[in-house]
């Protein structure tokens, strides 16, 4: 059963399809720049923690909103990330402003339709983009990837598509700020009533 005891106030989460190191860093430097808070320990691939004991970081969480990583290291099945990102989502003590979908080379998956999606030059775009953050230029708006297909099952209100966190051909390295990443974040808080760098929510 969910635990609901911890706080009367939903916490609010950003959820990101990716968690190996190079993601991390990039996440963590993206995220703090945008005024957000980090679940460090989320980062793995895969992912380690279960959704319950994600849950109860997010819980202690200094201040919202909160990102948060999930990684199915390449398993195109319903692996531990995916189970992860479920539990969280339909989580009673979780509100989900929106997610980054993290395109990868892994083969025989669905993918999920993003709103929009973010390419390694920072450009909106109306489409997929690969594991380089390069438009797939299909005209659909699918991004394939090994911890994305659960994104589609859930009641998700903005999915950003994006390429590999932290790398797409060095564009999104976090010593450069990891601007791509940073990018969606921010289009998320927009688009769910936060300000740029501030932990305040609008009442």
């Amino acid at each position: 059963m969910y635990n609901t005891q911890e706080s009367s106030e939903p916490r609010k989460v950003i959820l990101v399809t990716d968690g190996d190191q190079v993601a991390r860093k990039a996440v963590e430097r993206a995220a703090a720049d945008a005024g957000c808070r980090v679940i460090s320990r989320s980062s793995g691939n895969p992912t380690p923690l279960s959704g319950e004991q994600i849950v109860r970081l997010v819980q202690h969480a200094k201040h919202d909103p909160v990102v948060v990583m999930f990684d199915d290291n390449g398993d195109g099945d319903f692996g531990f990330g995916e189970k992860a990102l479920e539990y969280l989502v339909k989580h009673p003590q979780i509100d989900v402003l929106g997610a980054i979908a993290v395109a990868s080379n892994t083969p025989f998956v669905e993918g999920v339709h993003v709103d929009f999606s973010i390419d390694q030059n920072g450009r909106m775009i109306e489409d997929g983009v690969d594991k380089d953050g390069i438009p797939v230029k299909t005209g659909e708006a699918v991004v394939y990837g090994d911890t994305v297909d659960v994104l589609a099952e859930c009641e998700v209100p903005v999915i950003i598509g994006v390429g590999d966190i932290g790398k797409m051909q060095g564009k999104d390295h976090f010593l450069k700020g990891a601007p791509v990443t940073k990018q969606a974040i921010l289009e998320i808080l927009k688009r769910s009533g936060y300000s740029h760098g501030s932990d305040q929510t609008k009442h």
